[in-house]
């Protein structure tokens, strides 16, 4: 019988030892970054969520966290339509947010 459980990698991050200069850059040149507060709305109206899942708050967080690599990978998922900065209840500004992210890390 398959029980459809499988065994993941564990996957610990060492906060000591990452580099999170790129979240406070991020703070420095969009301070709405520091009012998310994860409630979702974002992805709840995101175009691209419907073909790849993608979560805005889940990209902050790896921001925060420093895991560039995987916020990297994030980006090349958002569509840029502007549907999750106009959804916010808390007017944090997504696309510039995820655009300067791009920036700083694709480009």
């Amino acid at each position: 019988m398959n029980w459809q459980f499988a065994l993941h990698p564990d996957h610990t991050i060492n906060l000591d030892h990452n580099n999170r200069s790129l979240a406070q850059l991020l703070e420095e040149k969009e301070p709405t970054s520091r009012i998310c507060m994860a409630c979702g709305s974002c992805g709840g109206t995101c175009t691209a969520g419907q073909f790849e899942p993608i979560s805005f708050r889940h990209i902050l967080l790896m921001v925060r966290r420093g895991e560039t690599e995987s916020v990297r990978s994030e980006l090349t998922k958002c569509m840029y339509c502007g549907k999750c900065t106009l959804v916010c209840p808390r007017g944090v500004n997504t696309r510039h947010i995820l655009a300067l992210l791009r920036t700083m890390l694709i480009n």
